[in-house]
């Protein structure tokens, strides 16, 4: 609510930043269900008259320029404002409470990161196959690619040609990312939403890309699934804090356990609760919850060998399509177990 053309400007960029979409009013509204129902109203200090006399309410914000007014705190008092906000000073924070009333502030994202023991240990199988079957059984699912040499998960899921934003588009991105911006900007494959690696060889995504936009596939809910790569430098660090669990795939075979040993040194620094997925055919004499207590972590649970798995590895069909196939049952299973109230339940096998 403000006539102020200048601060009106800086209102609706600010919105515009934060995803939100703005009712614009230059008066006390007629129907006093708008100023009611908004789930945030921003009234610039030139129009506190006309909000006399209406209902006190949560999530009103006293907007301007001139914090030094001895007016200011009593126009504040006057009409119930939670906050008085003073611009440019406070846009990043305005922009934030822009972008929570529009999202709604609930519960972040369960964020699953599936890292290799060693290379081909089928992490990124792994990791699509868990977004695939979230996203079957209802749940809202983001897929993020994490390793800049893995090809793109675009390609693993048949969409290598689809149209929506990559990784390089996000390269220079700092601050508050909204998460339905985000959404919408990705590509969707399979009923969710895919952030893959572009065709450029060796670009490098910074870390503060990495924390926003992790943030904002976040901060909608349901589950965000991470293929990372065994090297663990800045950004893969950040994307680690943002997890709540960790998977490590790893092969039952004895190089395996010895190369997922210096990765679950590395990966545990991070990641306080990291876990197996012990990936059959075993060598002789192995199991998996040999390779567990090899490496000293939980088992999450033995993966099983997947008929048809190069038609997976071509693009022909997304890991986890069949439901009934090995793959999709031991994801299935993962989630039912796992994804209890939104949060990771103690460590415990999935069979």
């Amino acid at each position: 609510m403000t006539e102020d053309v200048d601060l009106l400007d800086d209102l609706l960029r600010l919105c515009a930043a934060a995803g939100a979409e703005p009712e614009v009013l230059h008066g006390a509204p007629e129907d006093r269900e708008v100023w009611r129902q908004a789930p945030l109203v921003l009234v610039g200090d030139d129009a506190v008259k006309r909000c006399r006399g209406l209902v006190r309410r949560r999530g009103v914000m006293l907007v301007g320029r001139d914090q030094d007014s001895p007016d200011v705190w009593r126009h504040a008092v006057e009409i119930g404002a939670e906050h008085v906000l003073g611009l440019p000073e406070a846009e990043g924070w305005l922009i934030e409470q822009l972008a929570n009333a529009t999202e709604g502030a609930g519960r972040p994202a369960l964020t699953v990161a599936v890292v290799g023991g060693r290379g081909g240990a089928g992490a990124s199988t792994l990791a699509c196959a868990l977004a695939v079957t979230a996203a079957r059984a209802g749940l809202r699912t983001t897929l993020i690619d994490g390793d800049p040499l893995g090809g793109g998960l675009d390609v693993l899921l048949g969409g290598e040609r689809a149209e929506g934003r990559r990784w390089p588009d996000f390269a220079h991105t700092r601050g508050r990312l909204g998460g339905g911006v985000l959404e919408d900007s990705l590509p969707a494959l399979h009923g969710l939403r895919v952030l893959s690696r572009g065709r450029e060889c060796g670009a490098v995504v910074p870390p503060q890309a990495v924390r926003s936009v992790l943030a904002a596939a976040r901060r909608p809910g349901g589950v965000v699934v991470v293929d990372l790569p065994r090297q663990v430098d800045e950004g893969v660090a950040e994307a680690l804090r943002q997890a709540d669990l960790g998977l490590l795939v790893v092969p039952g075979e004895l190089r395996a356990v010895a190369a997922a040993k210096c990765v679950a040194s590395a990966v545990g620094t991070t990641l306080d609760d990291l876990r197996v997925v012990a990936r059959a055919p075993f060598a002789p004499g192995l199991d998996g919850p040999w390779v567990a207590r090899a490496l000293a972590l939980p088992l999450l649970g033995e993966l099983p060998v997947e008929p048809g798995a190069a038609a997976h590895q071509d693009g022909l069909l997304p890991p986890g399509a069949g439901p009934r196939g090995p793959l999709a049952r031991f994801c299935t299973a993962f989630w039912e177990k796992t994804y209890v109230g939104g949060r990771p339940v103690p460590a415990g096998g999935v069979s």
